[in-house]
């Protein structure tokens, strides 16, 4: 077998393995009720973007076989994606990542820091607690990524603190807001994720979770989401 045959046959099964995980995410934010559609006000992002969609990542702690199964599935990713050696700490962005960020670094045998949003007003002022040597390769591990403006605090608190970040990993990217890699790729930093709305919606209309009136606004938003408003 030539080395061209076994490339291309190795590339084939990561995308599998990728496109099973997404599968599996999308499933469980549903079947968790953790992807919304809105009935009667659209949702607000702090950016001041409205949305018909709203996914809600924190609600996954609560749910002990879903969220080892998720968990199992993001260091399936970062091992394949990013490699078992590469990193030194798992850090969680708070507060979503934190928990997260510790059942990761708790399967990868790993250290785990938290970095605050901003440093603490008291005491060290710190804004990374834990111990990160410097120059440790670090993992930064969040939610969820919209358009991943708020990962980029995290990013230049690490880097200031001494560690090494190229890569990020969430649970789950929205997929449709091209600044959240752009953003990041500008930082030397690449995202990483288990599903986009993508997923989700095609899980949602095959098993029915969402209607069919309710499904043709979320693609209307999907396909175009800057400016989006109610129709009505």
């Amino acid at each position: 077998m030539s080395d061209d045959v076994y490339s291309i046959s190795v590339a084939q099964a990561h995308e599998i393995e990728r496109a099973v995980a997404a599968r599996a995410m999308a499933h469980i934010l549903l079947e968790t009720k953790s992807a919304y559609c809105y009935d009667d006000e659209p949702f607000t992002f702090t950016s001041g973007r409205r949305s018909p969609v709203y996914i809600d990542c924190r609600q996954l702690i609560s749910f002990p076989r879903a969220r080892r199964k998720l968990m199992d599935l993001a260091v399936q990713t970062i091992e394949r994606d990013i490699g078992h050696e590469s990193i030194d700490v798992v850090a969680g962005g708070e507060t979503a990542g934190i928990a997260f960020a510790a059942w990761i670094a708790e399967r990868m045998g790993l250290p785990m820091v938290y970095v605050r949003k901003q440093p603490k007003g008291f005491g060290r002022m710190a804004q990374i607690e834990g111990i990160m040597p410097e120059g440790a390769r670090v993992l930064l591990v969040e939610d969820l990524a919209t358009d991943g403006g708020s990962k980029v605090n995290f990013i230049n608190a690490i880097r200031q603190a001494g560690g090494v970040i190229s890569d990020c990993m969430v649970l789950f990217h929205y997929g449709i807001f091209p600044a959240s890699t752009s953003t990041l790729g500008e930082m030397g930093v690449k995202l990483h994720g288990l599903a986009t709305w993508w997923d989700v919606i095609e899980e949602a209309e095959a098993r029915g979770y969402f209607p069919p009136e309710k499904a043709a606004v979320v693609r209307d938003f999907l396909n175009a989401p800057d400016g989006w408003t109610p129709k009505g």
